[in-house]
């Protein structure tokens, strides 16, 4: 997949909805990778690059809402979730950046086994906004749908000296969950081939290239 550059920078979440929508189209995170978690939400996610941050939303459609995690660097991920790694070597050195769907955001880079959470200065840094708003609520049973936009500055990149990702290939993955939904789900952008769920898998993030 090619990542679309877009002439700005330091924009707001607001802007980059603008930018994103005008200048992207959705693709799926439909992947449903383990036949006990069969549950498949409609989720669509959007991502291209300006001179100083990635710019992400997702679009979302599914049975069930939960927003516990008010925390930075929280579960999230027990919430409806939403969820972006990144590889900027292309190898096992990554980083997960999860989302519930309120917008609270966890960061961590990964290297070796190794897992570093990413420091309050670098988590102020990430930009996040949802339809849902940013409180808490408890599970809400029926059809919704949400959406959630996201500026991520370079420098939340925090184990990597990244002032621009032009030309570069790195490998992605997108994801969607909700570990503490009555009905738990687990779907990504590519296939991952293991046995049992687990989004950790840097070997099958998908190759993209930043135009």
């Amino acid at each position: 997949m090619k990542i679309k550059y877009i002439k700005a920078a330091n924009v707001s979440v607001d802007d980059a909805i603008r930018l994103l929508e005008d200048n992207t189209r959705p693709f799926a995170v439909d992947v449903v990778n383990w036949e006990s978690y069969p549950y498949k939400p409609n989720v669509e996610a959007q991502i291209a690059y300006i001179d100083d941050a990635i710019l992400l939303k997702f679009n979302v459609k599914e049975q069930a809402v939960l927003a516990r995690t008010t925390e930075p660097n929280g579960e999230v991920w027990t919430d409806s979730c939403v969820e972006f790694f990144i590889s900027p070597n292309c190898n096992e050195e990554y980083y997960n950046f999860e989302f519930n769907c309120i917008g609270t955001p966890l960061l961590r880079h990964n290297k070796d086994g190794e897992v570093i959470f990413a420091s309050d200065s670098i988590m102020s840094s990430i930009k996040t906004s949802s339809t849902l708003g940013n409180k808490p609520f408890e599970e809400r049973k029926g059809d919704f749908e949400w959406s959630l936009a996201v500026v991520i500055p370079f420098v939340s990149l925090f184990k990597h000296n990244i002032d621009g990702v032009k030309g570069k290939t790195m490998k992605i993955n997108f994801y969607k969950c909700g570990d503490n939904l009555t009905v738990p789900h687990f779907v990504s952008w590519t296939k991952i081939d293991t046995e049992q769920p687990s989004f950790h898998q840097p070997a099958f993030f998908g190759e993209v290239v930043f135009e």
